[in-house]
């Protein structure tokens, strides 16, 4: 198995406000985890830092052992490797459905336009969406939208794939669609780093849960362990207040 991404000591302040105190944490092949805490507790900043679109202070992120931060790393390589889906879909307006799909492999994988459309398809399929190939973002539901933007991710071919709250932009009845899709992905053994407020998900997929709070991880194992059983004041106070 073996870590794919192992974070180190890793801090990140937004001018005086402190918001990663030193997280260590580390994603193994094949595992989900689910980190959940409230709002504030530097959960989707360790996400961005992961991915690199906030740049840490201090720490190490490896990525099979080797430093991203280390100016060595070949950065849309990683990119394409460790996915990232966001809270707001960040579909691209002009373009349809399959075309948002295909661009990233073209530009960054090199891939021909016919082999990007085919997979673009596959996957497109794979998440229910094949039907609305030329569709505009803005003629879809969010769940919709975040569909694509998974199938997006998938076309990239990544190892791991970060989601950065992916449900709570949804109406309600659209969370069980893109929560589903996700399941399936975990299934398949994708490595998956959920920063999640849907606590069902994190109890029936997650193997491992990870609580945040105030910049630190307060706890964290598997989730019978820490959903069930939580040793904290502040984690029973959080799941109190989501049930």
């Amino acid at each position: 198995m073996g870590s794919v991404i192992e974070v180190q000591g890793l801090k990140k302040s937004f001018g005086s406000h402190e918001v990663l105190r030193g997280i260590d944490l580390s994603a193994d092949q094949g595992q989900v985890t689910c980190i959940i805490g409230s709002s504030g507790s530097g959960k989707s900043t360790l996400l961005r830092c992961i991915n690199l679109l906030e740049t840490p202070d201090e720490g190490r992120i490896l990525y099979h052992g080797q430093d991203i931060l280390s100016g060595e790393v070949n950065m849309p390589q990683y990119h394409a490797r460790v996915g990232m889906v966001f809270q707001q879909f960040n579909l691209f307006g002009n373009m349809d459905v399959l075309a948002n799909c295909m661009t990233g492999q073209m530009k960054v994988l090199r891939r021909s336009r016919e082999e990007s459309e085919q997979n673009a398809l596959k996957y497109l399929k794979k998440v229910g969406m094949a039907a609305y190939v030329s569709a505009k973002p803005r003629q879809l539901s969010g769940g919709q939208k975040q569909r694509v933007a998974i199938a997006r991710t998938l076309a990239m071919d990544p190892e791991v794939i970060l989601f950065d709250e992916p449900t709570s932009a949804l109406d309600p009845e659209m969370v069980g669609e893109v929560l589903g899709v996700m399941q399936d992905l975990a299934q398949d053994g994708m490595t998956m780093l959920v920063v999640t407020h849907e606590m069902g998900f994190a109890r029936a997929v997650a193997d491992r849960v990870v609580f945040m709070d105030g910049g630190v991880i307060c706890e964290q194992g598997e989730p019978a362990q820490v959903l069930a059983a939580p040793q904290s004041e502040r984690l029973k106070a959080f799941l109190a207040s989501m049930l």
